[in-house]
């Protein structure tokens, strides 16, 4: 069955960020329509070949935005309800799609049933609503009660995904913002340290809702399989392929990268068929611009993020090469941009044109969208590979050595013919007997060559 995730290329926005907003919220202030930054985004995100919003933290919270106080309300410090409706209308209209952080492991302690909880204690009617609570310990901020933080961070409160009033405020929250803004999608935080029943009730809500609503899940470590299947999400986050996309081009060594990637979609991998979510950089990570040694190498890197199995999402300003690195803090990740600056002058000019030529080539592609997986050759600094879907195939080849590279491949086709490069002006490569000579690809570039 075909789903609009698998032509989506995402473009994510952490909108406290960008947008400026203050890193306190005092809960008081008049709200501050901040979000109306964002519209001259939108055409950015289409020029560049992206389809689909994945913006972060929306909704009232004490700091970063995953630590809520209000599931019903926008930020004051980004806007209104008003406001934000008004901006996902128009995304909708521009032909993007809107998927919102879905924050549902944990609340802050600003949270309004958690304030309840301090102020009237074991008589509070929310007590069931937190995880592991008890009145026979004190906690590290000294409430007289105990309870467990997400990660050892207590200011972030665990709820108790298992009540029943709990999932119900959840589900009427995730209907009003269907209702009041249209959303097309969750990406759930913090999906791999919820309760799996928790996440099988929360899909069969969403899909009641809309069909083809789209879940996708924050997973770090594990078999993906465990959490997008067609019981609970539809997709999680490849950090898997995350770190090799970057560590393969800083070490020289793209047997990592080939390796997960054979692992996780070759003919026997785990995850064939599964639409898992492709980046390079979010804002939890270092900027992939200041985790490469080389900057020819980004060129590479996209090349591989817009052609391997998965869907691709860029991270607002690193499109332009930008540099962010935490320095015991994540807001160097997610700073104020101001697009018309950066579109003047930037640390990588050229690179938002490679992304939009990607983007362009994988989705006019099905190979590319939703095709399988073969490896046709690995070497240090040279990898290549096949996507077909149907009865189209399309040969991969990316360079990260400072020199140009040729290549000979085995192909198994039933017929001699001729590939195209799609990213090079049409160059032409004949296959013959099952073999092509791929010649000539420039360094930190690569060939992208349809079968005709």
């Amino acid at each position: 069955m075909s789903r609009w995730s698998d032509s989506a290329v995402f473009y994510h926005i952490y909108p406290l960020g960008l947008c400026g907003a203050p890193h306190r919220n005092d809960f008081t202030s008049q709200p501050v329509d901040r979000l109306r930054q964002l519209y001259p985004w939108l055409g950015h995100i289409r020029d560049l070949g992206a389809n689909a919003l994945y913006l972060g933290p929306l909704f009232e919270s004490s700091s970063h935005g995953y630590d809520t106080a209000d599931y019903k309300r926008v930020d004051r410090r980004l806007g209104t309800s008003e406001s934000f409706a008004r901006f996902s209308s128009t995304a909708h209209a521009t032909g993007i799609r809107v998927v919102l952080d879905g924050v549902f492991n944990h609340v802050g302690r600003d949270f309004w049933a958690f304030k309840d909880l301090l102020a009237n204690g074991e008589r509070s009617v929310y007590a069931s609503w937190f995880h592991s609570l008890s009145f026979g310990k004190r906690s590290p901020f000294g409430d007289p009660f105990s309870y467990e933080g997400w990660n050892g961070h207590f200011d972030l409160v665990k709820l108790n995904l298992a009540s029943r009033e709990v999932r119900e405020h959840i589900f009427d929250a995730i209907d009003s913002w269907v209702r009041d803004y249209g959303i097309d999608g969750l990406r759930l935080d913090a999906a791999d340290a919820m309760d799996m029943d928790f996440l099988r009730a929360l899909s069969a809500h969403c899909k009641r809702l809309s069909p083809d609503f789209w879940l996708l899940g924050e997973v770090v470590h594990g078999d993906y399989r465990m959490w997008a299947n067609p019981q609970t999400l539809d997709s999680v986050t490849n950090y898997e392929c995350y770190k090799g996309l970057y560590s393969s081009h800083v070490d020289k060594n793209y047997f990592e990268i080939a390796y997960s990637l054979n692992r996780q979609f070759g003919p026997t991998g785990l995850y064939e068929g599964l639409g898992l979510y492709a980046f390079a950089d979010n804002h939890d990570v270092n900027r992939v611009a200041s985790m490469v040694k080389e900057r020819r190498h980004l060129h590479a890197l996209y090349c591989l993020l817009f052609t391997m199995p998965g869907v691709p999402s860029i991270y607002y300003g690193s499109e332009w090469g930008i540099d962010g690195k935490k320095n015991g803090s994540d807001w160097p990740l997610r700073p104020p941009l101001d697009l018309d600056a950066l579109s003047r002058a930037s640390p990588f000019p050229e690179l938002p044109e490679t992304i939009r030529r990607l983007a362009r080539i994988r989705l006019d592609s099905a190979p590319l969208r939703v095709g399988d997986y073969e490896q046709l050759y690995v070497s240090h600094e040279l990898l290549a590979f096949a996507r077909r879907a149907n009865s189209a195939t399309v040969v991969v080849v990316v360079n990260a050595s400072p020199g140009d590279a040729s290549v000979r491949l085995e192909i198994s086709v039933p017929r001699d013919g001729r590939f195209v490069d799609m990213l090079n002006a049409g160059e032409e490569f004949p296959l013959k007997r099952g073999v092509v000579n791929v010649n000539r690809v420039p360094p930190g570039w690569a060939r992208i060559m349809e079968l005709r």
